[in-house]
């Protein structure tokens, strides 16, 4: 029998989260996203929930819970405001996780501990200037230097790598070339404010304004080398499955991102009075949020399916891509519909759906375009390319 029910203890951890994010997100939110603020506030406060410690085993400071356990609660925040879940998305994700994976006993003791505390942040360093969805393309180099590795080159769209509690940027380097020359891409863990370690002003984003994000640049950067993340030559492969990971909660996210929609567009439907009836009794507006909620509830199913997959051991890279794909879509056209329901309103920023719209975009680029993601599904499905 197939059961899609969330059970007990994670349906208490969605109620919690969706109160939080109803309660202490919902009200300063707005004046955070227009000041283009980071919610400290509101990140210290989640810390001390123990949502950065989700699935961190207890032995590490973490909560000892899944990954769907997270993937619930970004859903949860994200039907508030994307900023603050992409903060938690992130730091966990992207952040703590590769740790977790890959790291040493040493690198679990130091690091993790505050990382799924919420009181430090980590970052993940990926993408180039240059690169793009090409990550194997990276020009970043570490050369081993006796006790130490030297990092030169630069890194840009890094999130939570510049807040007053990022304590360390992962990144991924070429370390050298294998016999048939192809590039030795590693891993290397580069705590903030060592020399050499620049990061840039904060972008000016369409979207998720209230979320930290920037460049970074590494010159002649030296640390230990036991900062050496996994094997070397490996940190492309490790971060392959750290994406794939990543791609259920960024799915997550986009569902919690479209669910919003429906939210405020059933609330205003019922408010908003034209010609003379509310607007929620014009068949026009009713079929515009039943194919929201279609949306919505299809791309639920399908992160739903990706993370049974990922928490029983079974591959599930073609499963990932497909919930990052359909949930993106859902996010970015129940955005659209929501600020046609709202008209001009829409278009405010005063008005939730104006961020979500601004804030939408982006869930069908990071973590793998929606270009990247049907290259994968079809490599899944024996497509050579």
């Amino acid at each position: 029998m197939i059961d899609l029910s969330v059970d007990e203890e994670h349906d208490a951890l969605r109620a919690t989260v969706r109160e939080f994010a109803r309660e202490e997100v919902a009200p300063v939110i707005g004046d955070l996203y227009e000041r283009e603020e980071f919610p400290y506030a509101l990140v210290a406060k989640m810390g001390e929930m123990g949502l950065f410690g989700l699935p961190i085993p207890e032995e590490h400071g973490g909560m000892g819970g899944d990954y769907f356990a997270l993937c619930l609660a970004l859903e949860e925040l994200a039907r508030v405001d994307s900023s603050v879940a992409i903060t938690l998305e992130a730091g966990v994700s992207l952040g703590a996780m590769p740790l977790y994976r890959f790291g040493t006993a040493e690198q679990k003791e130091r690091w993790l501990p505050p990382l799924a505390a919420g009181t430090a942040l980590g970052a993940f360093g990926l993408t180039e200037p240059g690169g793009g969805s090409d990550a194997g393309a990276t020009k970043t180099r570490a050369v081993r230097d006796g006790d130490s590795w030297v990092v030169n080159g630069s890194k840009s769209f890094i999130t939570n790598s510049g807040t007053d509690i990022t304590s360390l940027v992962t990144a991924t380097a070429v370390t050298g070339t294998d016999d048939n020359g192809r590039k030795r891409i590693s891993a290397i863990i580069i705590p903030s404010g060592t020399p050499g370690f620049e990061v840039s002003r904060k972008y000016s984003k369409v979207g998720w304004n209230a979320s930290d994000t920037r460049g970074l640049s590494f010159t002649d950067v030296r640390v230990p080398a036991e900062n050496l993340l996994g094997t070397e030559g490996r940190g492309y492969a490790q971060f392959l499955s750290t994406l794939d990971e990543g791609r259920v909660a960024i799915a997550a996210l986009s569902v919690g991102l479209a669910q919003g929609c429906v939210d405020e567009s059933l609330t205003y439907a019922a408010e908003r009075s034209a010609f003379g009836h509310n607007i929620g009794s014009y068949q026009a507006i009713q079929f515009k949020i039943a194919d929201m909620e279609v949306r919505t509830h299809t791309a639920r199913l399908a992160y739903y399916a990706a993370a049974s997959k990922m928490l029983r051991g079974q591959p599930f890279k073609k499963e990932a891509a497909i919930a990052k794909l359909v949930a993106s879509n859902a996010a970015m056209d129940n955005a659209r519909d929501a600020t046609q329901i709202f008209g001009g309103y829409g278009f405010m920023n005063e008005y939730p759906v104006g961020r979500f719209y601004r804030d939408a975009k982006i869930l069908e680029i990071g973590e793998g375009t929606s270009e990247v993601q049907r290259m994968l599904i079809a490599r899944e499905l024996g497509l050579a390319g």
